[in-house]
């Protein structure tokens, strides 16, 4: 415990020596770095992919799901995708020092809000190796130094991205613990980590409810979160079949494994007898499982009955549970009752409902008549991002490079005194 406690410490030491020399490096420089780590990202492709087959092997052997094992997998063509959404941050405007807003007051005196790196970032985060590479760049971007945790499912491919970080870091001459990854596997040092309030800024982690929960519960410092992705379409009475087909399709069977994607089909009674036979046809082919209210499941064949347990859970899989509604009112409390307030999104030619879905649904991203799937940072323009946070506060959806920040006062005078 001792050992672990110690290399915790270390670790937000070294954290904190770098954010301090971060904040002065230019956009410039860490615009450099980025290029650089797209750079060796495709030139050493062949040895990360070899890293990730162990992580691979191994995770198959001890049962992971087929939606936890596409998360994992790295391919030469991920990688290159990945060395381009490098490229896509270095086009991001440098939010550090950007003057939000000034003014001069009576005395003469200009105060301006500036906006300013939030310091250490303890991110944590599961499975998906590839957000190594961009919570780094994202973080250096923005002039935060960031501490890495991994799921230990991963462990073999994110040495493999941190051993390209650290050597561009080193060529680029910018702080070499601006961006550490913690080594080990071992439960307790996330632990130490959230107790370390004194050196870490904020900790955002990216995973299961469990993690978030035991996140929320240990940290020190502000923590910015990702609860469940319980995301919901509703087709409005008006809504034009096509579309609310294409939608309810692409939100849950795009890419059913993701936070974004949709786990709940809610329909207006009204439009219920014609569209949804037609619709369960469309996701039965595609490999979806249905589970249905009664009143659903009487329309179709080859259904299940929905529990309330369904409705709160965040299958990311082909599962999708379906409710039929007798009103917008009925679909809003629905969404109120178990969504996450993570996306949800309608399906209307009714400004009036659009106007009402879009004031009373208090998620992240209300969407109207578009697939649940754009909440995204990269969609949204944002560019890449460190998570889509369900908080209120600091951040609220896709966290990009300002969401990475905070601001402080700047009062210029001219030798004024207060009287």
């Amino acid at each position: 415990m001792t050992n672990s406690l110690s290399y915790s410490t270390q670790l937000a030491q070294q954290a904190r020596v770098a954010a301090t020399a971060l904040a002065n490096v230019t956009a410039g420089r860490k615009n450099a770095w980025l290029r650089r780590v797209a750079d060796t990202l495709r030139d050493d492709a062949t040895a990360i992919v070899a890293a990730n087959a162990i992580d691979l092997d191994a995770g198959a052997d001890s049962g992971l799901s087929p939606a936890m094992l596409d998360r994992l997998k790295l391919t030469p063509d991920s990688i290159d995708s990945l060395a381009s959404a490098v490229g896509q941050i270095i086009a991001l405007p440098d939010p550090v020092g950007e003057v939000i807003e000034g003014q001069r007051r009576p005395n003469g005196l200009y105060v301006s809000r500036v906006r300013v790196p939030l310091g250490v970032v303890f991110f944590i985060y599961e499975s998906r190796p590839n957000v190594t590479i961009d919570a780094a760049a994202l973080c250096v971007k923005s002039g935060n130094a960031v501490i890495l945790r991994g799921g230990k499912e991963a462990i073999h491919s994110n040495r493999a991205l941190q051993a390209v970080i650290e050597k561009t870091l080193v060529a680029e001459q910018l702080p070499q613990h601006a961006v550490q990854l913690v080594e080990s596997t071992d439960r307790e040092i996330v632990g130490h980590l959230l107790s370390l309030g004194n050196l870490i800024d904020v900790t955002i982690p990216r995973g299961g409810k469990s993690l978030i929960e035991r996140v929320a519960r240990e940290a020190t410092m502000p923590v910015i979160k990702h609860f469940d992705g319980i995301c919901h379409v509703f087709v409005d009475a008006s809504a034009d079949e096509k579309m609310a087909v294409e939608i309810t399709v692409n939100s849950k069977c795009q890419r059913p494994g993701v936070c974004n994607a949709a786990e709940t089909l809610l329909i207006h009674q009204a439009a219920a007898p014609k569209l949804w036979p037609q619709l369960a046809k469309e996701l039965q082919s595609r490999g979806v499982e249905l589970r249905c209210c009664p009143v659903s499941l009487a329309m179709i064949s080859n259904g299940k009955p929905a529990t309330d347990e369904d409705y709160a859970t965040e299958y990311l899989d082909l599962i999708l549970s379906v409710r039929i509604v007798e009103s917008i009112d009925q679909a809003i409390e629905h969404i109120r009752r178990f969504g996450s307030a993570h996306t949800d999104a309608i399906v209307t030619n009714s400004v009036e409902s659009a106007m009402k879905f879009e004031a009373e649904v208090d998620s992240a991203a209300v969407v109207i008549n578009a697939s649940t799937r754009f909440n995204d940072g990269g969609e949204l323009g944002m560019g890449a991002e460190i998570g889509i946070s369900t908080d209120r506060f600091h951040a609220r959806g896709p966290c990009g490079l300002r969401e990475l920040t905070s601001y402080k006062f700047v009062v210029r005078g001219e030798g004024q005194i207060r009287s």
